[in-house]
């Protein structure tokens, strides 16, 4: 019996056993600062985009960024807060507070590691190219439209659980309009765009964000106010209260002992966790799909191969253990692993460092954040919003795909927006589901072909009939593919049913198929079953339908089912 072993530290394994020298130290330093710097604000702004106060977004870059690329089965693999998740842990955490959200995220780890452990690690493959590419850009959609409000500084849009209350609130608030944070937050959104162009060896967030601090301290000396993350957010700390986020690395806590909606802590019971489950759910399917698409690019810019199931352990013991330190939902972000790739990241020492950079940053720079503009914030996930719902490849999509696989994409991107994400994998997923079907059962057909069709039943007389089964025969296509067997008139004595290619069948096909033969013997027709592969044979022996003396005869080949119809004729 084989062992059972649980895939941990695979890619680290890997890592080191093909050999690990200091010019590979090197790259993985120089990419790990690189996009540890990147991901500071990149975790603040993520946070506070779900809910939670930005200190919660580093915790999460901190422990499951070090855990996941310990841990987990991709090499290259940056792990932490991803716009992906907002959409879903927002209405988490205006439903159950922080507390609930560290709730689902423990639970969704728990999935995690249990879908890794199955071997479930060729999840990404089950999920339509359509699918991904209307979520994920409905996410893009939904997370530029709740970034309005703080880069115009608009005061009383607040929090809706649903997209189209939130623009409705949006048109309200509109005549508040702010003139210092938008044109912090335009700025900081310039120089996101142009920066690029002019050189990357400085990361663009971090000169746009300083940028948008000292156009903000500017209009502060003018007496026009700026929106920060120090005047919207603050900790206290022996008794006194300080604005930004606490300069404390994380520390042991109990999730459930964290506020819910309401201020008090969660009573943890059986009921909040079948409650919470369907979003742990949720949440776990997301974080897998998008880790393991994230591996298989990162792959495709290393020519490297990630272990799957690996990755989702990795993935599910980081989401696991980071609730306990104050983290929320974490997963591969596909543009902070690009970024440590280019910047010459050679094993997942890139990701533990870049978890140290962010670290360093909590203890020694928390102060300083107090003064980032929450304009710039948003700005910068607008970015975000823009690079993930991949505008111009979606609109060449629209044009090239099929129409059947546009009809998805659309429809799994408007339900993103208008409802939820889980509506929306779900429904896509049904919808190209039975698209699928709807294509598979074009491919099937039955028809009766005149004797003539065939070299080796040619010479034979009109008494014999040839049918011919061509495709999959399944719930969708068995019914056209075999009406006509019965419809043959009284002159028919012996049937060739032609199944060579026919590759599969299902419990509806093979009642059907019982139901055809059955009537064809009580008429005292031979059927001649020609090709019938060895595993359909097999299933049909199974079924009731092996071979009857005098009515029902298995050939393998045309001549041989000739030789044997031709026996039977001069019997008879």
């Amino acid at each position: 019996m084989a062992r059972f072993s649980l895939p941990l530290f695979t890619a680290l394994r890997a890592s080191l056993q093909g050999g690990y020298g200091l010019h590979d130290l090197r790259g993985d330093l120089l990419a790990g600062l690189t996009v540890g710097i990147i991901a500071i604000p990149l975790a603040m702004a993520l946070a506070i985009a779900v809910g939670v106060a930005p200190q919660h977004g580093l915790y999460t870059a901190i422990v499951a960024g070090l855990l996941i690329a310990l841990c987990g089965g991709s090499r290259f693999n940056i792990s932490g807060p991803t716009a992906a998740f907002v959409v879903i842990l927002l209405p988490i955490t205006q439903q159950y507070g922080l507390g609930g959200l560290l709730l689902v995220t423990l639970m969704s780890g728990v999935i995690l590691m249990a879908m890794g452990m199955a071997r479930l690690g060729n999840l990404i493959q089950l999920v339509p190219y359509p699918v991904v590419l209307g979520f994920t850009a409905g996410i893009g959609i939904v997370i530029a439209l709740l970034q309005v409000g703080d880069l115009l500084g608009l005061q009383d849009v607040g929090r809706h659980s649903h997209m189209t209350e939130h623009v409705a609130a949006l048109f309200q608030a509109l005549p508040g309009i702010r003139l210092g944070d938008t044109l912090v937050g335009l700025l900081t959104l310039f120089t996101l765009i142009f920066w690029p162009r002019l050189t990357r060896r400085i990361p663009g967030h971090l000169v746009a964000l300083l940028f948008g601090t000292l156009v903000a301290l500017l209009l502060g000396t003018l007496d026009i106010e700026v929106a920060t993350l120090g005047s919207r957010f603050s900790y206290q700390l022996d008794g006194v209260e300080h604005a930004g986020i606490p300069p404390l690395a994380p520390h042991w806590l109990l999730p459930w002992q964290l506020p819910g909606a309401d201020g008090q802590p969660l009573p943890l019971s059986f009921a909040l966790l079948r409650e919470l489950l369907p979003a742990a759910l949720a949440v776990a399917m997301l974080g897998a799909i998008e880790s393991l698409l994230c591996a298989v690019i990162a792959d495709g810019m290393t020519t490297t191969r990630h272990d799957p199931n690996g990755e989702l352990v990795g993935q599910g013991l980081g989401n696991l253990i980071v609730p306990f330190f104050g983290g929320i939902t974490a997963t591969a972000a596909i543009a902070r692993t690009a970024a440590s790739i280019r910047s010459g990241a050679r094993s997942p020492i890139a990701a533990v460092v870049h978890a140290g950079v962010v670290l360093l940053s909590v203890v020694l720079l928390a102060e300083l954040f107090a003064w980032l503009p929450m304009a710039s914030l948003a700005a910068m996930l607008l970015m975000v919003a823009w690079n993930m719902s991949e505008a111009p490849h979606l609109l060449r999509m629209l044009k090239v795909a099929p129409r059947p696989d546009v009809v998805v994409l659309l429809t799994c991107l408007l339900l993103t927006v208008l409802f939820d994400m889980v509506l929306a994998v779900a429904v896509g997923l049904l919808l190209a589901s039975a698209l699928f079907i709807r294509r598979m059962a074009g491919l099937s057909s039955g028809r009766s072909l005149p004797l003539q069709q065939s070299a080796e039943l040619a010479a034979l007389p009109d008494s014999v009939a040839l049918y011919r089964i061509e495709g999959p025969l399944f719930f969708a296509a068995a019914d056209k593919a075999l009406d006509a067997l019965g419809r043959y008139d009284e002159s028919i004595r012996h049937l060739a049913l032609d199944m060579r290619a026919v590759p599969s069948m299902d419990m509806t096909a093979l009642i059907l198929l019982e139901k055809a033969l059955h009537g064809l013997q009580q008429r005292g027709v031979q059927v001649w079953l020609i090709g019938v592969r060895s595993e359909l044979r097999l299933k049909l022996k199974r079924a009731g339908l092996g071979a009857v003396l005098n009515q029902r005869h298995y050939c393998r080949s045309p001549e041989q089912a000739a030789r044997l119809i031709e026996r039977a004729l001069q019997k008879d």
